[in-house]
């Protein structure tokens, strides 16, 4: 049976964990807002770029485009890119595990073609140079102050592969912001960038079509938007990931805060029968003596 030296000792130490579980709790919450807020503006942004990109598709020729080339990504041999972006720290539940999860069967499942990573946080970057990987690139602490160089910077290096011809596709692994209980993980294709998405995306849009007369030329201006619109996906892959981790984090500590408090109760419980226990023992040690006196 442990002393009550002991039982106070954890206790403590319970408490603190506790403090900093609340504590990493309210920070989660302060930074989801302005996460959200950022999720919410990006969106809008990407609808409009994909009613222009539409409007603009049927006026140009596809294959003009490096961006639109279409490769045979299935082929034994073929080189596909996935970017992997997970957070820089831990304490966050599942977050990383799932994405990390989903990484691993997307790598099993091309076997027989090659795939290159590249990573987007710290803990994706961990796990797979533990494995043996090299990387691509790497971009580690970039959700601190995230910004719009980080994805233009990640979006030019996952573009410039393409073109280059070293890679035959591009895919990008993320958690997508549902809800503040709730994230759904996305792999999505980046690179080669089909017409038809554009057509998708456009045709769930509310409101009549509108034709307009472009300044310069469509074709320049659609050669102009496309590096634009790999940009804007990287950025709400980014923007999606930063929310669903404040999100994640939040939740787990306010778990693990309750269970805390849960721990703190039944040591306290625990303590409170050990030293009545020693008191009865003590009182019994009284009266033996006395009667034996």
């Amino acid at each position: 049976m442990p002393s009550l030296i002991d039982l106070r000792r954890r206790i403590r130490s319970v408490k603190s964990t506790q403090q900093i579980t609340k504590a990493m709790k309210m920070i989660a919450t302060s930074r989801l807002r302005k996460a959200q807020d950022r999720v919410l503006a990006s969106r809008p942004m990407a609808r409009q770029l994909m009613t222009v990109l539409h409007s603009l598709s049927g006026r140009v020729d596809h294959a003009a485009h490096p961006l639109l080339a279409l490769r045979d990504e299935a082929r034994p041999g073929s080189t596909v890119m996935l970017i992997v972006v997970t957070a820089d720290k831990g304490l966050c539940g599942g977050f990383n595990t799932n994405i990390l999860k989903e990484a691993t069967r997307f790598i099993t499942a091309r076997a027989d073609r090659q795939v290159v990573l590249g990573f987007v946080g710290r803990k994706g970057r961990d796990f797979f140079r533990r494995r043996g990987f090299t990387p691509r690139f790497e971009r580690v602490g970039i959700f601190q102050h995230l910004e719009y160089p980080d994805a233009r910077t990640i979006a030019t290096l996952a573009t410039d592969e393409y073109v280059a011809g070293t890679v035959d596709a591009v895919y990008i692994l993320y958690n997508e912001f549902k809800s503040i209980l709730q994230q759904r993980i996305v792999v999505e294709r980046l690179l080669p960038i089909a017409a038809s998405d554009f057509t998708a995306e456009s045709a769930a849009a509310p409101g009549p079509a509108i034709d307009y007369l472009y300044e310069p030329s469509p074709q320049e201006i659609f050669d102009e938007l496309l590096p634009t619109y790999v940009f804007v996906e990287v950025w709400q892959a980014l923007v999606e990931s930063a929310a669903a981790e404040h999100a994640a984090r939040m939740t787990a500590m306010d778990s693990a805060s309750r269970n805390a408090g849960e721990v703190i109760d039944s040591l306290t419980l625990y303590m409170n029968k050990v030293r009545q226990a020693g008191i009865t023992r003590e009182i019994i040690e009284v009266v033996s003596g006395a009667q034996a006196q």
